[in-house]
């Protein structure tokens, strides 16, 4: 093992759920600061009155053990964390963003993803809702996901197979690519 690797810190992913309550998030970064954890990342919800959320947290290996069983003991709250010490290899990657609405139905998610993997394209973040569509009773689904792919990637065959579970679900889906590759 090198020096570098040694040293360097490990990747702490929590997921959270618990009764939503006032404080919760600041009794999770007490802990964290107190093991000498560096809040890194978050996205968190309140979902059908359950508070949810995933957490990436970087801490020194010498912290992490401590920070984890403090973590596992905040009450009321199911804790999972997962440890990683492996960094993500910067790799020439496509960044992509696609865009997601129509009427809700079982089967979306789905089939999306299913077109994406087909493609070996990766899902980086997914955020989706409901909401009433104007002029109808109507439930519209909305999906936003950030994307990545090999430099190799076929946007052509992509936005076709797309375009055809699209019309199969009638949805509207958008892909653009991002300028900016890693």
């Amino acid at each position: 093992m090198s020096v570098a690797t040694e040293n360097a810190p490990d990747f702490l992913v929590l997921t959270v759920i618990g009764d939503d309550r006032p404080g919760l998030v600041g009794e999770l970064a007490a802990v964290v600061a107190a093991h000498q954890g560096n809040w890194l990342e978050s996205s968190m919800a309140q979902l059908a009155g359950k508070f949810a959320g995933i957490i990436k947290i970087g801490v020194a290996q010498a912290q992490a053990a401590k920070l984890q069983q403090a973590l596992l003991k905040i009450n009321q709250l199911k804790i999972t964390v997962e440890v990683s010490q492996t960094r993500q290899l910067l790799l020439a990657t496509r960044r992509l963003k696609l865009a997601l609405v129509g009427n809700d139905r079982i089967g979306i998610v789905k089939e999306v993803s299913q077109v994406l993997a087909h493609h070996a394209v990766n899902v980086e973040s997914l955020e989706t809702h409901t909401s009433s569509a104007p002029m109808s009773a109507d439930t519209l689904f909305h999906a936003v996901a950030e994307l990545t792919a090999a430099e190799s990637l076929d946007a052509t065959a992509l936005t076709r197979e797309l375009e055809r579970i699209s019309n199969d679900l009638m949805v509207d889906i958008t892909l653009d690519e991002s300028i900016s590759h890693n």
